[in-house]
């Protein structure tokens, strides 16, 4: 690896062990075995780097979405889809058994989240992947294809990306009384069918 992809994964490691506002350039030098003058050089400026190594963090937790439950590693494209509450338990039950390994990576949302209205560089490099990840959880929570009904897969990825924050912060807060993918599933099955009279 050169200095630039050093430096990415440097400032990724120190955002996971330190947080966005209390990662310095020199953490990132040190984490990345490179120089001050690299940082500036291959991206211009620390906020850069981080909001980059930012988008690769979520990045790479998003692809805890797409994974093929077990044994499903020879499934293609020709199988039969699973029913939508199946997909959409399946899952979640991914999302919520990678919690322990993934903590830091939820921590580090929040605290973004957090930093947007002191920080226009990070909401602006957020919009097109967050717009971009709504269309990921519609497909993969809920099995709608975006190109082939993307108004459809908006609202739904809206949905989803409202319920992925909510469940991250009572994970966060207290996760023996989170809600497992079982809750999730049966709380929108009552949601679905309604008040019965």
């Amino acid at each position: 690896m050169g200095h630039r992809e050093d430096l990415l994964e440097g400032a990724k490691r120190c955002l996971l062990e330190k947080g966005y506002a209390r990662t310095t350039a020199r953490d990132i030098v040190a984490a990345s075995g490179t120089n001050l003058a690299s940082i500036g050089y291959h991206y211009g400026s620390k906020e850069a780097l981080l909001n980059l190594a930012f988008l690769k963090v979520t990045e790479e937790w998003g692809d805890v979405l797409t994974e093929k439950p077990d044994g499903d590693a020879d499934a293609d494209a020709g199988d039969e889809p699973r029913a939508p509450l199946d997909q959409f338990r399946d899952t979640w039950q991914r999302v919520i058994d990678s919690y322990q390994k993934t903590r830091s990576v939820w921590q580090l949302q929040m605290e973004v989240v957090s930093r947007i209205d002191q920080d226009p560089e990070l909401r602006k490099a957020l919009v097109g992947p967050q717009r971009e990840g709504r269309d990921g959880l519609a497909e993969n929570m809920l099995g709608i294809d975006p190109e082939r009904d993307p108004e459809k897969a908006r609202v739904a990825g809206l949905f989803c990306q409202a319920l992925l924050a909510g469940v991250m912060v009572q994970w966060l807060m207290d996760s023996e009384s989170a809600p497992s993918a079982q809750d999730l599933t049966d709380g929108l099955k009552a949601v679905l069918e309604g008040r019965a009279d």
